[in-house]
């Protein structure tokens, strides 16, 4: 072990500016950057059907108990008799497809490798399919390699040749949503590339000068995590004070022990307060990562964070050892059936109203306003959108917190959802601004914004905060009851304050802020681990006069919820950093825009840009609009290689044009539901099929098989959230592909194996698609495949 502490690690920086605002330098506002990168392993694996090796017939053992026996056969090739692994606490069986998804994370001398996982996923003792990132060596020196250089040196070429080709959609990448009135210029470059890489050789120089001891405690992590906030903060006024007083700042910071050994794991967990440009004492534990080095990896010992800024939620490795570099930094903000007796309020009031632009209706333009009823699902939300138990409820203190029962509220405060205007842009949110029903709970607020000159633009469309807010909740609040009826329950990690004794971590809703005011022409969420809030930030866009609200076009909203859905089921409730760059982090934006224009979508085909009304910009803020048109969507598996095409965004949108295209050619086979809503519940819990399953199906047991869902739309809907939880983390466009396919299997028998495979052939995704020189950053050189499986051949690309 002391051999290990020694050891210098290859490390990677930063591959994306995901966060400047389009406000550029407008006085008072703060311009977001963001991190976001780490190694690509060269050995993780993701099998499913025929590619899982048979280990031995388990029948219908307890699922965990063959998940255990499956990965110690598979890990029996671990080099290292100090290897261990345990079953993470977030496994779970999902209710709906019967399939256990069982997340084991690997040890070495009882420390965990933080990015050694094995996702398995079981039923009826058959292992289905597995994700493995498991380290198979000894603990070794590593190679040295300064991957960071060479990533910087690519980052670059990168930049400049994505300025020189393609100059408006580098503006809509870097900065996130927007915007296509600015594009980046050459002399843009220095900015791009110093946000990322101004920091490369800054641990060397700090260790040089004496700055920091070489030989630093083994339980402290202050100098490893200020080394971080170097890198991190937005402000180089502060970066440049801690390189050149970094006494001043350690003085400060206190560190506190916290008795949180796991399972086995000694992860000398400890609590870091006073950090600078931090809003909350910072969680910091010891831990293994991989480093790769060609085919090959070692094991770097590093200081894991959770550091909490105002604009970003990092979740960090930096080396233990000085020179402090960081390995890998997920960025948790992304720019973007049970019994029905569950407990309720003893005294449960007639649902609320609200004038609001109805589900479906995706912003101002495509229609009116209208007093809707509160439309709570009574399986996803038991208790209404406007009740929470007192002793999950934030407002309660004191004797209240003590106090049995539910608590109604009478503003856009409830068990799912939060929201609040946040003028100010800052964390605080609890006494925040929120419209009032009053005790009939309506919801009715005016909403006919003028045109103003630009310098009143503002003021005029804060008036209408009763009305961003109100719109707010009830999007929200629909897409927390859409996803739990698909799967995103409890113990799959939603966010809800109270579970209702279903299971996973508690006191989560999402916090939503309407108005943010830390920005304009943006959105983005941030998604830690099941338990902890989600927080979802919604701005004003700028674009014309009047100012459009963001609040108010549901498709962003839905995006960037969807962040919360696809990283809390990718890789298991408890690990939120399973999508933070390259396709990886490209899907988890993918995701959004698929699930939010399919929400949109109607029986009569149309296009579908993104982003276009808030932005004001007819083609939306992506590359292309939806299309099944290849000459309005030309996107393919190969466009990932294009320049312009290295950021989460621009991969994403390629994802989710694949999508899009599998999605329709399941709706020519099945059809078009009118409502992705499933039918309420009966009395006894049980679903009814309506017209939206197909008839209730039986195996050979008499057990009960899975609902399925009858039409295209609510069928690939199912697929897409049954395939997040069967992938492994970090997945690749295959792996994500696959799981999709093997969904189908586990909900149909199959039947749609080669409707699938045709809609993913027909954009460059078939079987034989490859990548070669696969990069962190989503680099690569990829090569299109438009063939299907041998059983599918007699079926059309068309």
């Amino acid at each position: 072990m002391p051999g290990v502490r020694r050891l210098l690690v290859a490390s990677v920086v930063a591959a994306g500016l995901a966060g400047a605002l389009a406000h550029g330098a407008t006085p008072g506002l703060r311009r977001r950057k963001t991190l976001g990168f780490g190694p690509t392993l060269p050995h993780s694996v993701f099998a499913s059907g025929e590619t899982v090796p048979v280990v031995q017939a388990f029948g219908k053992s307890d699922p965990f108990d063959v998940a255990k026996a499956f990965a110690s056969a598979l890990t029996a090739d671990v080099v290292s008799p100090a290897s261990s692994f345990y079953v993470r606490d977030d496994s779970y069986t999902d209710k709906n497809t019967g399939v256990t998804h069982v997340y084991l994370r690997q040890t070495m001398f009882g420390m965990e490798i933080a990015d050694g996982d094995i996702n398995v996923n079981v039923k009826d003792g058959r292992i289905l399919s597995y994700g493995d990132s498991f380290y198979r060596g000894t603990v070794t020196e590593p190679q040295g390699v300064d991957v960071h250089a060479e990533h910087c040196g690519n980052l670059r070429a990168q930049l400049e040749e994505a300025v020189d080709s393609q100059r408006q959609y580098l503006a809509v990448e870097s900065q996130q949503a927007v915007l296509g009135s600015h594009a980046h210029t050459p002399g843009d470059i220095p900015t791009l590339f110093d946000w990322n890489c101004k920091h490369v050789g800054t641990p060397y120089g700090m260790l040089q000068s004496a700055k920091f001891d070489a030989s630093p405690s083994e339980e402290d992590p202050s100098q490893a995590l200020l080394q971080f906030m170097i890198a991190a903060t937005p402000e180089h006024s502060l970066a440049e004070d801690i390189i050149h007083n970094p006494q001043q700042y350690l003085e400060k910071m206190t560190v506190v022990p916290q008795d949180s050994l796991v399972q086995g794991d000694r992860s000398y967990s400890r609590l870091v307060h006073n950090v600078p440009d931090a809003v909350n004492p910072v969680k910091a534990r010891v831990a293994f990562v991989q480093v790769p080095h060609g085919d090959s990896t070692s094991l770097e010992l590093v200081w894991k964070f959770e550091v909490e800024m105002q604009d970003n939620w990092y979740e960090a490795a930096v080396t233990h050892a000085a020179p402090h570099r960081i390995v890998s930094v997920v960025d948790w903000a992304s720019d973007s059936p049970m019994p029905i007796q569950a407990p309720v309020p003893k005294e449960p009031r007639s649902g609320a109203t609200y004038n609001v632009f109805p589900w479906g209706t995706n912003d101002p333009s495509e229609g009116n306003r209208t007093v809707l009823q509160e439309g709570s699902d009574k399986l996803a939300s038991p208790a209404g959108w406007h009740s929470l138990p007192y002793a999950n409820d934030p407002q309660s203190s004191g004797h209240l917190k003590n106090q049995k029962g539910f608590r109604n509220t009478t503003t856009t405060w409830g068990n799912n959802v939060f929201a609040h205007e946040n003028w100010e842009g800052e964390n605080a949110w609890v006494s925040n601004y929120r419209p009032s029903g009053g005790s009939d709970l309506e919801f009715d607020y005016g909403y006919d914004p003028k045109v103003t000159e630009k310098s009143d633009a503002l003021a005029e469309a804060k008036k209408w905060i009763d009305v961003a807010v109100t719109q707010l909740f009830y999007t929200s609040n629909m897409v927390h009851d859409l996803y739990y009826r698909y799967g995103f329950d409890e113990v799959s990690g939603n966010f809800q304050q109270h579970n209702f004794g279903r299971g996973g971590r508690e006191n989560d809703a999402v916090i939503a802020n309407a108005q943010d005011g830390s920005g304009f022409n943006n959105a983005n969420f941030m998604t830690p681990p099941d338990g902890q809030n989600g927080r979802c930030r919604m701005y004003i866009w700028n674009t014309a006069i009047p100012y459009r609200d963001g609040d108010l076009e549901a498709g962003i909203v839905i995006h960037e919820l969807s962040h919360g859905l696809s990283t809390r089921l990718t890789g298991g409730p408890a690990n939120s950093g399973c999508l933070g760059w390259g396709e990886s982090g490209g899907m988890g934006e993918g995701w959004g825009d698929f699930l939010a224009t399919t929400i949109r979508s109607t029986k009569n085909y149309s296009d579908y840009p993104m982003g276009a009304w808030a932005a004001n910009r007819e083609g939306g803020i992506r590359n292309y609009p939806y299309s099944l048109n290849e000459t309005v969507n030309p996107s393919t598996y190969k466009t990932l290689d294009k320049p312009g095409y290295w950021g989460v965004h621009a991969i994403g949108e390629v994802w989710a044009q694949i999508l899009w295209v599998v999605s329709h050619r399941l709706i020519a086979k099945h059809g078009f539901s009118d409502s992705l809503f499933p039918p309420e519940p009966l009395a006894d819990g049980s679903i009814p099929e309506g017209d939206f399953y197909r008839p209730q199906e039986y195996d050979a047991a008499g057990e009960k098989k899975p609902l399925v869902p009858k039409h295209g739309n609510t069928l690939i809907t199912q697929l897409v959230l049954n395939g997040m939880k069967l992938q492994p983390c970090r997945p690749s466009f295959f792996d994500a592909r696959d799981a999709i396919i093997q969904a189908d299997e586990v909900l149909t028998g199959g039947e749609n194996f080669c409707d699938l495979w045709v809609g993913f052939a027909s954009r460059g995704l078939g079987p034989d698609a490859r990548v070669d020189g696969r990069t962190p950053w989503g680099g690569g050189v990829r090569t299109n495949d438009n063939s299907v499986p041998a059983r599918c051949k007699s079926e059309s690309l068309n």
